[in-house]
């Protein structure tokens, strides 16, 4: 069952200005370790925030509250599954509120998808609840796995 659905539209060129104004001040205040990690080495660093950003705005969506009722930025950060897929790690008040959520016996995943196309970046989230006993929907597998 879907528990929440979120969506964030970001122009990218106000996540590079706020990067050339406030720097690490911006970066330490709203993105995880990983995540700043991640950004710095890309050579679209302003795309790849902006996505990150936007990531944390749709996710915040979801869960229902924003960023507030106990939700904070570094509590919502973007990793990779070991297949490369995205999806959000969540900490403190932002895995309290998925909890929350969460009917008992089910157990919740957060799908995530991003992308970018100068001047904006997108994020689309949604995160479903499934059966605590049920088994892991099959995930795709790549081209390059089934030989083609």
């Amino acid at each position: 069952m879907i528990l929440g659905i979120g969506s964030d539209l970001i122009d990218i060129r106000r996540i590079e200005q706020t990067l050339e104004r406030f720097g690490e001040r911006f970066t330490n205040r709203v993105y995880t370790e990983i995540e700043r990690a991640k950004s710095d080495r890309r050579a679209e660093r302003a795309a790849s925030y902006a996505k990150r950003f936007a990531a944390k705005e749709a996710c915040s969506k979801a869960l229902g509250s924003g960023i507030r009722m106990g939700v904070a930025w570094r509590e919502m950060g973007v990793v990779n599954l070991p297949s490369g897929k995205p999806t959000m790690a969540l900490t403190g008040g932002a895995a309290e509120r998925l909890t929350a959520m969460t009917p008992a016996g089910f157990s919740a995943r957060i799908d995530l998808t991003i992308t970018d196309d100068f001047p904006l970046a997108q994020a689309f989230v949604v995160i479903s609840a499934w059966p605590a006993d049920w088994p892991e929907p099959p995930q795709p597998v790549s081209p390059r796995k089934r030989g083609v």
